[in-house]
């Protein structure tokens, strides 16, 4: 059995047959990771997520979900995920319990199964004093916290999130951050998330793809990104009037070296590993480190890399930003 969970080929969107918001795009997601897509509003991350969630129909190409066509048996694919939108579903007139058992009753769960998880899902994401408060009184960490929770209400082997700390302030969106590694920890959950915050991928994801423009420019685990940039960079001066280039390239995971206005600057694998080995092999060799600096690569400088621009310069598309807004003003609500 392959331990592809999620698969696409060639997974198409065209609206309106011109506008193309997926093109063409290729990626898996294997069971127990956690998978991103970033990038900005408007690149295609919701839309390539409601085409694996069955909502709408890929134009062209395929995909699965444990080996359901998304097409051809929508209804299996249906059973086994869990969804929790960028959008706010809840209804704000129930409690946060009442919202959990409508949500199982969807699903067709026994009314007595459903008591028992709502209970448990409750306790899980830390609402249980709030079960039985009407959702408008809730704060926008407690209302993405409740959806989270009704998105687990079937018990899935997949769960989607799409945007799941829009409009979230710092320290809720940590908190929201600690709740999903907690599913992959526990429940060997594999999740799919979208997310156009470099923090929150990084932080998150096993692997990730990065999408603009309707198509995956490059996918890989965050250090795998960071390193196709050339690795770290470390900074050197020494004090000795010397040319100690070629000491430093024989040093492991160093891969370019270059003498600039007396210091060298240093792209090397493993920077805070290899720092040491060469600060040890030129003191080998007779020569003191006055001055040693090391610089990681970001997500942001790998966005910049491989699209020509910060994801923060990106522009949205009308819809994308109306639908921002609408999260944003209700995140912030209560």
């Amino acid at each position: 059995m392959t331990d592809e969970v999620i698969k696409a080929e060639n997974l198409t969107k065209i609206f309106n047959k011109s506008l193309v918001a997926v093109d063409h795009i290729n990626f898996s997601v294997r069971e127990g990771e956690i998978f991103g897509f970033l990038g900005p509003n408007g690149a295609g991350k919701t839309t390539t997520i409601n085409m694996l969630i069955t909502v709408l129909k890929p134009t062209e190409g395929r995909a699965s979900v444990l080996g359901f066509d998304v097409v051809k048996q929508a209804n299996e694919v249906r059973k086994v995920i869990g969804v929790v939108p960028q959008e706010y579903t809840a209804d704000e007139d129930l409690t946060g319990y009442e919202n959990i058992i409508l949500c199982a009753d969807l699903y067709g769960i026994p009314r007595d199964i459903a008591k028992k998880r709502a209970l448990e899902l409750l306790e899980l994401v830390e609402l249980t004093e709030f079960r039985d408060k009407r959702v408008e009184t809730y704060s926008g960490g407690m209302r993405r916290r409740l959806e989270l929770a009704c998105g687990l209400i079937n018990r899935p082997k997949v769960l989607f999130l799409d945007e799941p700390t829009l409009g979230l302030d710092v320290q809720t969106r940590a908190a929201t951050w600690e709740y999903i590694r907690r599913l992959k920890k526990e429940y060997g959950m594999t999740i799919f998330m979208t997310t156009h915050y470099l923090e929150e991928a990084d932080a998150l994801c096993d692997r990730i793809a990065i999408i603009d423009h309707g198509k995956i420019i490059v996918t890989g685990s965050p250090s795998e990104l960071k390193d196709s940039l050339g690795g770290d960079v470390i900074t050197i001066t020494i004090k000795e009037n010397a040319d100690v280039t070629d000491i430093i390239r024989s040093v492991e995971n160093v891969k370019e070296v270059r003498k600039e206005n007396g210091s060298y600057r240093i792209k090397a694998a493993k920077g805070e590993a290899t720092a040491p080995l060469i600060i040890e092999a030129l003191r080998r060799k007779g020569f003191t480190v006055t001055r040693l600096s090391l610089t990681e690569p970001t997500l942001n400088e790998v966005y910049l890399e491989y699209t020509g621009r910060a994801i923060r310069d990106t522009e949205e598309s009308k819809e994308a930003f109306r639908m921002h807004r609408i999260t944003l003003r209700r995140a912030r609500a209560g």
